[in-house]
């Protein structure tokens, strides 16, 4: 192929190739076959002017650890112990499949695990059975992938268009694997704008980390960002990935970098963190929207238990465990030193808008919150246009982490709308067709830069998202009347199941007695169903006093208040309600000015109160649009009724 070649070139080169494994395959596994041939071809035209050198270095160092010491010298990380290539592989077509598994099995033990993510040897044996691998292996070494041709950028997004394709066309979930492009640099500039100055300087180390890394993209377009910025910068990329075949896909690019081999693991983050002890100048995530987290719950649960770990700030609903990564981000950002400068770490993790609110107050989602907002640890949340993501196109929004503000934004989280900040799309890529273009974003940046109030930012202090939730009882008031027919409904609650039938033909009697007779105080009748029951020759325990009035009791306002036995009101758990009262209002005073006028009797149980934060998004970005006059409707109904008429005489003419 022609060298130079833009992306949509590769991209349409490997899908036609993908595409004549019809039959052979189903569309949904297309990926899984051309997807490894890509990684190979990629990492030989890596290897390409290296080989010599391997093949001395082989000779001379037997220990592969002093042999990858001595590659990474020569900035390689990673090695394969053959000559072979795909291009010389065709030179024996006879034995094409067996040595083309010894040249995958010939890599260095640190991609050992690559190709066998993919299943990629089964592959082989199949695609040779129907007389396909022959035509792959010679279109595969047609391409040229060296880096000089094809940059770690390109290459990355060719990786990320790739899977895409190929879920949509199996109408699988696209996307699952990656974010876009658009979305990924906005994270990414919102992540860097308060270090721009730190990252130009000579000698700049940062490290970066994605715990949900799917193929790499954030990695790869922090490191492009950052090296933009500063051509000297070193930059250390570290990730972990669930999915093999996006971890195998990750792995092969990092490496192809550059980048050292461990920083990329296989794993479910939440069960067990393979990165544990480190902490990252700059962290970046999408966890799946809505995805449960019953696979890590034992882990996770102990560990919150057990305290001093990632979660101890809360759990939430078992359903959705967004908030679990939040925390986890926090617990890998580099700590901070209040007496230095250029210390912390931030983050950036694009979630959909449960977390901003979901649970109530005392919920382990608003527990989470509210840590997170008292610890100072939230920077900013922009609201991203819908739309924007391949499999949802729900609203989400990128939330900024910062354990170490600059003076001017401790206490402060800064909110931007940039739900109206987009480009249409020329084609759909599945719930995708709006993206952040450059424009987009540098204005998005700029309303963090300012950092001030005005229609699309707002800069609120902590305090502005929490609240008191207040219970407000009132008093039980209950009017007793027995109806005698309902006495066999009296006499089937569960208090007088054990009761023997003399008994409760006695009960009955008592009941019968009092019939026609109105209460509107709980003590008299108590005491009148005493003596009524006594007069039986029977005798009741408390509890079935006490269920017996409960049964029989109807509210009524305008009964006497029912009181325990030191002469306080009850409440009654029917009328039961709770108000919520802004940090920024005092309780005392809400009470008196909402509920009192209301409900004079109303008081407030100051045991059941609970603090809940929650961050109301669209509540203080809403702006209110008067309805249209009247007159104004009238008339365009009025203009429509009249062309409507008009059309009508035509067609009839």
């Amino acid at each position: 192929m022609e060298r130079n070649y833009a992306l949509s070139q590769l991209a349409n080169f490997v899908w036609g190739i993908a595409d004549q494994l019809r039959g052979v395959y189903k569309p949904a596994q297309y990926g899984t076959v051309t997807l490894p041939f890509v990684i190979l071809r990629r990492m030989e035209c890596v290897l390409e002017g290296h080989r010599t050198k391997i093949k001395e270095l082989i000779a001379s160092t037997p220990n592969e650890a002093a042999l990858g010491a001595k590659l990474r010298r020569e900035g390689l990380h990673f090695y394969n112990a053959t000559d072979y290539t795909l291009k010389t592989l065709l030179g024996d077509p006879d034995n094409l499949a067996a040595n083309l598994i010894d040249y995958v099995s010939a890599f260095s033990s640190n991609v050992a695990d690559i190709f066998p993510s993919f299943r990629f040897e089964q592959s082989i044996h199949k695609l040779d059975d129907n007389d396909r691998l022959y035509l792959l292996v010679s279109q595969f070494s047609e391409i040229d992938l060296h880096p000089d041709v094809v940059s770690n950028a390109k290459m990355g997004e060719l990786f990320e268009h790739l899977i895409f394709r190929f879920n949509t066309a199996s109408n699988e979930t696209a996307g699952e694997h990656f974010t876009p492009r658009d979305a990924i640099r906005l994270m990414v500039d919102l992540l860097l704008a308060p270090d721009s100055d730190l990252l130009v300087t000579p000698g700049a180390v940062r490290t970066v980390y994605d715990p949900t890394a799917g193929t790499g993209g954030m990695l790869s377009v922090t490191e492009e960002r950052i090296l933009d910025m500063n051509a000297h910068a070193t930059v250390a990329l570290h990730g972990q990935e669930l999915n093999d075949e996006s971890y195998a896909v990750c792995k092969s690019d990092m490496l192809a970098k550059g980048h050292r081999v461990g920083a990329i693991q296989l794993g479910d983050t939440l069960r067990q963190d393979l990165h544990a002890g480190q902490h990252f100048d700059y962290c970046l995530s999408n966890p799946p929207y809505g995805g449960d987290w019953k696979s890590a719950e034992k882990v996770v649960r102990d560990e919150h238990k057990k305290g001093g770990g990632r979660f101890d700030a809360g759990l939430p609903r078992i359903s959705d465990g967004q908030t679990l990564f939040l925390q986890h981000l926090v617990s890998k950002m580099r700590p901070a030193r209040e007496d230095q400068e250029n210390t912390g770490g931030r983050a950036a993790i694009v979630l959909n808008g449960s977390p901003l609110f979901t649970g109530g107050a005392g919920s382990g989602e608003s527990e989470i919150r509210r840590w997170l907002i008292e610890s100072d640890l939230v920077d900013a949340i922009v609201a991203l246009p819908t739309n924007m993501f391949y499999n949802t196109g729900i609203a989400t929004y990128v939330w900024a982490l910062d354990n170490h503000k600059p003076a001017e934004r401790k206490g402060k989280i800064q909110l931007i709308d940039a739900t109206a900040f987009w480009s249409k799309l020329r084609k759909n890529l599945g719930s995708k067709n709006r993206e952040v273009g450059d424009a987009d974003r540098d204005r998005i940046v700029k309303l963090y830069d300012d950092f001030e109030d005005n229609d699309h930012s707002k800069i609120l202090e902590s305090k502005d998202f929490g609240f008191w939730e207040i219970t407000v009882e009132q008093p039980l008031r209950l009017r007793f009347d027995v109806d005698p027919e309902r006495i066999d409904e009296y006499l089937g609650i569960r208090q007088l199941a054990k009761l023997d039938d003399d008994v409760l033909a006695g009960v009955r009697v008592a009941l019968l007695s009092l019939g026609g007779k109105v209460f509107m105080n709980r003590n008299e009748f108590t005491k009148a169903l005493r003596q009524a029951v006594k007069a039986t020759g029977n005798t009741l325990g408390l509890p079935v006093y006490k269920a017996l009035v409960l049964a029989i009791g109807e509210r009524d306002e305008n009964a006497d208040v029912c009181t325990d036995a030191k002469g306080n009101p009850e409440p009654d758990t029917g009328l039961r309600d709770t108000e919520l009262v802004p940090f920024r209002d005092n309780i005392e005073a809400y009470f008196e000015r909402e509920v009192l006028p209301f409900v004079p009797d109303a008081w407030i149980d100051e045991s059941k109160t609970k603090v809940g934060y929650e961050i109301p998004f669209t509540r203080l970005f809403y702006k209110y649009v008067p309805p249209r006059p009247l007159d104004e409707i009238d008339a365009e109904l009025d203009a429509l009724g009249r062309e409507i008429v008009q059309l009508l005489q035509v067609v009839e003419a």
